[in-house]
């Protein structure tokens, strides 16, 4: 969700979820642990816990505290035996000293992961395929490497993909899965962070025969959903979302998983409304007079559905600039429609009343808590404002038509606005 949005109504599915906020006293617990678990939950908790740890995150040692307490170190990693390293592995869980704040925290983490990686490669070169050693390298160099790519490290995810797919075919058919899954979450983020939306086709097409292969695994499933969704925020990834969500929404819906039925249907909305460029948009609802709203009278009009609340600071915000296009643009054609989340009636009035809002309002009466209007329920809308700009021919033209690319485009469609009288040229 872009930063100038509020989240609305139901949650979003649950591979969408952010961690649950964690606290640095339950590690201590942790120190016996073997290193792969202690990776994987401190990372958790890293993670959760990233606004505090922003200014740490640079990789610098940190600052020795004010009471002079000892801080965990991060030896060398030795020459020596599978045996040996393993050994080395296994003491950097139960350090001498462990981190006295999330800062120092982070970057025993990121200390101890590249040691753990680095020593886990060693096992896996002097080792045979099929050993336990080997395999115990290869599941202690995946932890590692998803312990980097949660911290944010540069290029983690690439070393992950390149690490998963140099592995010769592995007799463990568990572990053969998690590294399956490893890669495919891996290739996600690559993906995603050059930015690319046609870079994705390959990976979709990897993930739906993954999928089909085992179509009621939830976690290669939420990966699915989860590159999907995220193709939409990139810069002209819509096409790229839908193509993705019409591959994956088949395969899971067939699904013979409760979970993985369930993550479809909680997707199904999120899927439509990524899906509505090129396509018809269907809008009902009751008009803010209590009139029942007839889409026909939109025929041959350009429209802008705006998804918006009285609460929403920049919903208001962006309420002078639709005012401004409209006044522009309204007698060449152009229309606008708002759907309210509002849940009070009497503040919704007496704001289209003060603001002096011409255009009109679908609202519906709260049926319960956490109600969302069914509109926006049904297009899976998760954060307002949303718009959709709709052709005079009645297809969807885009998602993205807000400040100064609505302007752009209404000139594109209904070219110069008409002439009023005083108008200044």
């Amino acid at each position: 969700m872009a930063a100038e949005e509020q989240r609305v109504g139901s949650p979003p599915p649950p591979s969408l979820l952010p961690a649950p906020v964690g606290s640095v006293a339950p590690l201590r617990r942790l120190a016996a642990a073997r290193l792969a678990g202690l990776l994987i939950a401190l990372c958790c908790l890293a993670t959760a816990s990233a606004p505090a740890i922003a200014a740490d995150s640079s990789g610098s040692p940190p600052a020795a505290g004010r009471q002079g307490r000892r801080q965990p170190l991060v030896p060398p990693v030795p020459d020596g035996s599978p045996e040996e390293l393993l050994g080395y592995i296994e003491s950097l869980a139960d350090p001498a000293a462990m981190p006295t704040s999330r800062g120092r925290l982070r970057y025993y983490l990121r200390k101890a992961a590249a040691a753990t990686a680095e020593a886990a490669g060693r096992i896996i070169a002097d080792t045979e395929p099929g050993d336990a050693l080997h395999n115990r390298g290869v599941t202690l160099k995946l932890d590692a490497l998803l312990t980097l790519q949660k911290l944010g490290e540069r290029g983690a995810a690439e070393d992950l993909a390149a690490f998963a797919s140099s592995l010769p075919p592995l007799d463990d058919a568990d572990l053969a899965a998690r590294v399956q899954k490893a890669a495919a979450t891996a290739e996600v983020e690559a993906v995603l962070a050059a930015g690319n939306p046609a870079d994705a086709a390959a990976l979709v097409g990897r993930l739906a025969a993954a999928l089909r292969t085992d179509p009621d695994d939830l976690a290669l499933a939420r990966t699915a959903i989860d590159l999907a969704t995220k193709l939409a925020d990139l810069p002209d990834g819509e096409p790229a979302a839908a193509a993705a969500f019409e591959t994956f929404m088949p395969i899971l819906e067939g699904s013979d998983s409760p979970p993985v039925r369930q993550l479809a249907e909680q997707t199904a909305a999120v899927a439509r409304r990524i899906s509505l460029p090129g396509h018809p948009m269907k809008i009902t609802g009751t008009l803010l007079s209590g009139e029942p709203f007839d889409q026909a009278t939109l025929a041959g009009k350009v429209v802008l559905v705006d998804f918006w609340a009285t609460w929403c600071g920049p919903c208001v915000a962006e309420i002078a600039n639709l005012r401004r296009e409209y006044e522009k643009w309204h007698e060449a054609g152009f229309e606008v429609i708002g759907v309210s989340l509002d849940e009070d009636r009497a503040s919704l009035e007496g704001f289209v009343e003060s603001k002096q809002i011409p255009w009109p309002i679908l609202y519906e009466e709260p049926g319960g808590p956490g109600w969302r209007h069914p509109l926006a329920t049904y297009y899976g809308i998760t954060g307002i404002p949303t718009v959709v700009l709709i052709g005079a021919d009645g297809n969807v033209i885009t998602l993205d038509a807000r400040g100064k690319k609505l302007a752009a485009a209404l000139e594109r469609l209904l070219g110069e606005p008409p002439a009023r009288i005083g108008d200044r040229r």
